[in-house]
């Protein structure tokens, strides 16, 4: 029946199409045949990974009594949230004012004007069938009434969500003062889990936002203390718990108890690419061997499990596998010793807690690694042959649809991990991925959402793909010396200013030319990811301290006006904000790197660099006559683009120097990486 999903780049969309209910895509034709046949419009919203999307998908959408009624009572419309940020963020508002809470399925009814008037997320097939009927019979009796509702709702939504951002001035040298980020260390230090990690109660979230924050505030401040603790309680639970995958790596989207020992199977690039980048800090800053150990393996995960044929990377891996959310993973004590043998089953039932009752459904257990390994030796070949025996089960699936802002994330994590670590692999992959972007998500300074199998999506970018990719972009810049990276990110940020901002110098989360829904979305709180006006306020910067531009800058300062309203209230939301302030607050420093690139000098600084940045540093590398290389990677090339914070650096008595500087005003420069990690210190 659902053929008008066929043609779809969403491999959610695609799980559908198949299915007897007669499925439309989003848009005027849907809202169209629902005026056309006076019937109300169905929306569920999705994505590929969702377990209980896959629930509600089997029980009802897969079934032809239900799809009938479906068919002949509303027009069913599906929806990728990951595809349509925008249209999920205005739905999920309404349900959860409308309910008090929200998730995925998400199950919205509207009128043909989108607008919404009953809301839920997952519904069992009999309540479903239920809620049809009683929908449909509203609908033919009470219109009137129902439409009058949809259409107060819409106002009040409308009214609830207006851009808040600059409205009042902000002092660009510091739109967040040190007592705002220091009253929000406090606030978190009293939401702190200080026996299990994390913040809260379950389930528990991987708050890589506020974990990044507070790396940055212990880098600023010079004092472990309180915020120092908390990173390092939450990462190592999290690192050592069954959320992270000890055979693969990389991180389950959430753990549904307090302790981390049992997650939600799915894993997410947005999670992992940011872990990535959180335990690559807590690494330079005393993390240790777990830290770079978790780092790396989370790069590994990301480059041998969701890299695409196109070399950017995939959305997500499912929870479910065989039809069983978990099967994966989960291992009991008769299956390690069917790979391992008596003595090592038992060695590693001990090492990574498999217990006969089982942590977990069926008597199985979720691997963990609560303490390092006397052996490591041995647990290593261990690990190698117990991957190995997974690797034969049913995978899970996999959402190949290329997200812009995650692989902007992931190319940022990818970038800095690989000058840190000294992988050159990470740095290939991060710039294969930034490829992709440039040559099939950009058009003339127009970025796509996303695109599957090389093929663009139909979906405009948002804010938070326009901050995330020039944030990746200037990061790989810095990584890479080649500053054809960051002119794009200059294209996006101005696209960004003109097309996203409002007067008073807040943030919309679409452009303004972007299609027309009850009201122009604008959320300035973090999710699992940075909001689209943090990220933007935090790539503003960067592009600012390798510029000197003033009025990136100062839209930077305007856009951090949430984070001090956030900061003592629900810090947890403003994370990201914080950690732009963070870097505010500390200059942010422009460290110049100048000398040849194939100089292993130039090279030790550049790495020095990278391990003692301050939080938020904006680092350039290049050739002592301030040009970048060329797109062919020639040095000498006219037409070469160049960084503006190397013009006029040069090299000190024929070495590689690096300068440190605030606002282009430069100290002496230095030769050494012992020098320069003494300046940055300093």
């Amino acid at each position: 029946m659902a053929e008008r999903l066929r043609n779809a780049t969403s491999p959610y969309l695609l799980q559908h199409a198949g299915n007897p209910v007669d499925w439309w895509q989003w848009g005027d034709e849907a809202f169209a045949e629902a005026r056309r046949r006076d019937v109300p419009v169905l929306l569920s919203v999705g994505y590929a990974a969702c377990h209980w999307c896959h629930v509600m998908a089997h029980e009802s959408f897969e079934d032809e009594a239900t799809a009938l009624l479906v068919n002949d009572h509303v027009v069913p419309v599906k929806v990728d949230r990951e595809e349509r940020p925008d249209v999920d963020a205005v739905y999920m508002t309404a349900t959860q004012a409308m309910t008090g809470q929200g998730g995925w399925p998400m199950t919205v009814f509207l009128t043909p004007d989108k607008e919404p008037f009953y809301s839920g997320t997952y519904f069992p097939r009999e309540q479903f069938k239920q809620l049809i009927r009683a929908v449909s019979r509203a609908w033919r009796e009470e219109k009137d009434r129902v439409v009058g509702q949809a259409g107060k709702i819409a106002e009040v939504l409308a009214e609830s969500t207006r851009v808040s951002g600059g409205s009042s001035p902000r002092d660009s040298a510091e739109p967040v003062s040190a007592e705002v980020c220091d009253t929000a260390v406090a606030v978190l230090g009293r939401r702190y889990d200080a026996a299990r990690g994390g913040f809260g109660g379950a389930p528990k979230f991987p708050p890589s936002t506020v974990l990044e924050f507070l790396l940055r505030h212990v880098e600023r401040t010079g004092s472990e203390g309180q915020a120092g603790a908390m990173v390092a309680g939450t990462a190592e639970a999290m690192a050592r718990g069954g959320m992270y995958d000890q055979l693969g790596g990389g991180f389950a989207r959430y753990s549904v108890d307090a302790d981390w020992i049992v997650p939600h199977f799915e894993k997410m690039l947005y999670d992992n690419a940011q872990l990535a980048r959180v335990y690559a800090h807590w690494w330079r800053r005393g993390g240790g061997d777990l830290a770079r150990r978790v780092a790396e393996q989370t790069c590994d995960w990301m480059i041998a499990d969701l890299r695409t044929a196109e070399g950017g990377f995939a959305s997500s891996l499912d929870a479910d596998s065989d039809g069983e959310e978990g099967a994966f993973y989960a291992w009991t004590p008769a299956q390690l010793t069917e790979v391992l043998g008596p003595e090592d089953g038992a060695y590693a039932a001990q090492l990574f807690s498999v217990t006969q009752s089982g942590t977990f459904e069926h008597g199985r257990s979720v691997l963990q690694l609560l303490a390092d390994p006397v052996d490591p030796t041995r647990c290593e070949r261990i690990r190698s042959a117990l991957q190995a025996a997974r690797a034969r089960r049913v995978w899970p699936a996999r959402d190949d649809k290329v997200v812009a802002a995650w692989n902007g994330l992931a190319i940022t994590a990818l970038a800095e991990a690989g000058l840190l670590f000294g992988r050159t692999d990470y740095v290939d992959a991060a710039r294969a991925a930034a490829e992709l972007l440039a040559s099939v998500h950009l058009t003339e300074s127009r970025l796509a959402r996303t695109s599957m199998t090389g093929v663009v999506g139909p979906s405009a970018g948002v804010l938070e793909d326009y901050a995330n990719v020039a944030a990746g972009l200037l990061t790989l810049s810095g990584v890479t010396g080649e500053a054809q990276w960051a002119g794009i990110a200059g294209s996006l940020l101005d696209a960004a200013l003109d097309r996203f901002r409002d007067a008073d110098g807040g943030f919309y989360d679409t452009a303004d030319d972007s299609e027309r829904l009850i009201y122009r979305p604008s959320d300035a709180a973090d999710g699992p990811t940075p909001s689209g006006t943090f990220a933007a306020a935090g790539a503003l910067l960067s592009y600012a301290a390798l510029t000197g531009s003033a009025r990136h800058r100062d839209a930077a300062a305007a856009a951090l006006g949430p984070a001090t309203d956030l900061a003592g209230k629900y810090p947890q939301a403003a994370g990201w904000g914080l950690a732009v302030a963070e870097a505010f607050l500390a200059g942010p420093d422009e460290i110049a790197i100048v000398g040849p690139l194939a100089d292993e000098r130039t090279t030790m600084l550049h790495q020095a660099a990278a391990y003692g940045a301050t939080p938020g540093a904006a680092i350039a590398v290049g050739e002592p006559d301030g040009r970048g290389p060329a797109p062919d990677g020639s040095a000498d090339s006219e037409t070469a683009p160049g960084i503006p914070l190397l013009a006029g650096r040069g090299l000190v008595s024929g070495q590689p120097a690096a300068y440190v500087c605030r606002n282009f005003s430069c100290r002496l420069p230095v030769t050494t990486p012992d020098e320069l990690l003494a300046l940055l210190r300093h």
